[in-house]
């Protein structure tokens, strides 16, 4: 279940355990909660959170 959210993590180079972080839960609660339909609401929150992480990486790219 959820596996384009945990496809949408991967192309865009994100760990999990970073959107756990983010969200301010354990990694291992991340993936109990992935293994059910999430809410439209709680899905565009966490394809947000992987959003920032990845331009967060992106403009550290381009800072060295």
């Amino acid at each position: 279940m959820n596996s384009n959210v945990k496809e949408y993590a991967k192309l865009s180079g994100v760990r999990l355990w970073q959107v756990a972080d983010e969200l301010g839960i354990k990694d291992s609660n991340l993936s109990k909660l992935l293994r059910y339909p999430l809410s439209p609401e709680k899905e565009n929150e966490i394809c947000a959170i992987i959003d920032r992480i990845a331009a967060k990486r992106k403009d550290d790219t381009y800072e060295k």
